[in-house]
């Protein structure tokens, strides 16, 4: 028995093995953490539900079956983040073993199955907008990008400006472009909401909104291993209880509800009798059978669950005709804008099918052209990333989004398939031009685009004027980024709603952009 104390910090090893490298991974601007990291991102089990990674799905339903929800205290970083928020919580206070502030509560089976059950049912059909919102990974995944990345850089920036005046280079100054109000709205109402549940309710979210957990949960009734009481030893003392982050511990009735256990172990490091063990517990033996519940229990149970899905009904009724207007009021002069979808991505509705919203290649994106939309491009995108050229461009041979999508949103990519993907046409317009309103030379466009799509053509006198080959151009941006004409650019690249490809140009012709700080 003594053993199982090492239990807890067995688990907070293994989430840190998993926590930081992830962390890191989102945070890092520099490109100091390896690339290899990314794998890790497939072990979550929304995305490898959409990226089709079969073997993985049923190794985490093995791991559910075999030793219960350890994936929600283990694997997952909003889980681990939300420990983290838990400890940062009890600092200062005055805490002893086994006496923190959670108490056993009913589940509310109604409002997670059912919020489950949506959620699936509406993925698929193609509609993830409410998996977007729940999923636990891109949740943490728009904290990360959203807010502790910028965070990281700003402290970056005020350390290297220190470091400048002293005449030392060691740091330098990183200016971030990706961070849209959309993105950290999201970012925010994720934290906050984390932060209010573990503060009142421990792992309220795990066990009520989550569609993970909800799938788990329905796993680790039946786990062969769990955690129970030995009855002759138990004196109801209540320490496991108060621990059980999860509310899960009945110390009246000596009860686990491992259906919504996490397998923290936080109940048997504070137990004093050692009256709790984890292992095989034969199906027939468990503890935690709605059996045992008497029925007036269980009535209350289930007009506290119909509360409470009624009540989050309501709320979210309530704000879905507000959301919708303004995703109407976002659309612009009655036309619908196109957004520009990764290279990779393939189509718009497959993109919007896959994608959660993660932001991992916001982060990773080296010329920070990926952008979380809100809702200019309508409800129906709000959150995925969108090519944006206004500060810079698709490099040509960058292939770093289509290597790091944990969901496969956006397909991997060879560097030859990379640079024949078209995922836009360049649209000229001449009235813009300074070419044609200044009458000056120019040909900025045509310097920057590495395919030779955008070429100048004799115009007026010894002036040449751009003109676009639609049949060379790929979308990259080079030609929209480095247009000085503001505020509407001469050279606009709108979007292929399923992207093309085209033929790779000779090696003679393709550039090798270098933009300086005048952009000639």
């Amino acid at each position: 028995m003594k053993q199982m104390n090492y239990l807890k910090w067995v688990r907070v090893l293994l989430a840190a093995l998993f926590f930081i490298p992830i962390f890191l991974y989102f945070i890092d601007f520099a490109g100091l953490i390896p690339n290899s990291v990314h794998s890790l991102f497939h072990l979550q089990l929304v995305p490898a539900v959409l990226g089709g990674f079969t073997g993985l799905l049923i190794f985490q339903i093995l791991l559910a079956c075999i030793l219960g929800r350890i994936y929600c205290s283990v694997i997952c970083p909003a889980g681990v983040l939300q420990d983290i928020i838990n400890r940062i919580f009890c600092i200062g206070k005055k805490k002893k073993k086994g006496t923190r502030r959670f108490h056993y509560t009913r589940p509310m089976n109604i409002l997670r199955y059912s919020l489950f059950g949506v959620t699936v049912l509406l993925a698929c059909v193609g509609i993830t907008e409410l998996l977007v919102w729940l999923d636990p990974y891109s949740n943490f995944g728009r904290i990360a990008a959203n807010l502790f990345r910028p965070v990281y850089i700003g402290i970056n920036n005020v350390i290297a400006d220190l470091l400048f005046k002293m005449d030392n280079y060691t740091l330098y100054h990183v200016t971030i472009k990706t961070v849209t109000i959309a993105g950290l709205v999201s970012g925010s109402i994720a934290l906050l909401t984390f932060s209010l549940m573990v503060v009142f309710r421990g792992r309220l979210f795990c066990n009520t909104l989550c569609p993970v957990g909800a799938f788990l949960s329905l796993i680790s009734r039946y786990s062969l291993f769990t955690i129970s009481f030995d009855k002759k030893v138990c004196n109801s003392c209540g320490n496991c209880e108060r621990a059980c982050k999860a509310e899960a511990i009945d110390s009246k009735n000596l009860r686990v509800d491992t259906s919504r256990c996490v397998d923290c172990f936080n109940c048997i490091f504070t137990c004093n009798k050692k009256s709790l063990h984890y292992g095989i517990n034969p199906l027939c033996k468990k503890e935690n059978s709605t059996e045992q519940s008497s029925a007036s229990e269980m009535k209350k149970a289930m007009g506290y669950n119909r509360r409470s899905f009624l009540a989050t009904g309501v709320t979210v009724a309530a704000t879905l005709p507000v959301v919708s207007a303004l995703a109407q009021n976002n659309t612009g002069k009655g036309e619908k804008k196109q957004p520009i979808t990764p290279p990779g991505s393939l189509n718009l509705e497959r993109f919007k099918d896959k994608c959660t919203g993660c932001h991992l290649c916001v982060a990773e994106c080296p010329s920070q052209i990926l952008r979380p939309a809100g809702l200019q491009f309508g409800l129906g995108y709000l959150l995925r990333p969108h090519v944006s050229y206004n500060d810079s461009y698709c490099n040509y041979e960058c292939t770093i989004c289509s290597e790091v999508c944990p969901t496969h949103a956006i397909k991997p990519l060879t560097v030859e398939e990379k640079v024949t993907t078209q995922i836009g046409i360049a649209n000229f317009y001449i009235d813009r031009c300074i070419v044609n309103t200044d009458n000056t030379d120019c040909g900025a466009c045509s310097e920057h685009c590495p395919t030779q799509a955008v070429h100048m053509v004799p115009y007026k006198g010894t002036l040449t004027i751009p003109e676009v080959i639609p049949d060379l151009c790929i979308g990259c941006g080079g030609c929209e980024s480095i247009c000085p004409v503001r505020p509407d650019r001469a050279i606009i690249v709108k979007a292929n709603e399923v992207h093309q490809f085209v033929n790779k140009p000779d090696e003679d012709e393709v550039l090798d952009i270098q933009i300086d700080d005048f952009g000639f």
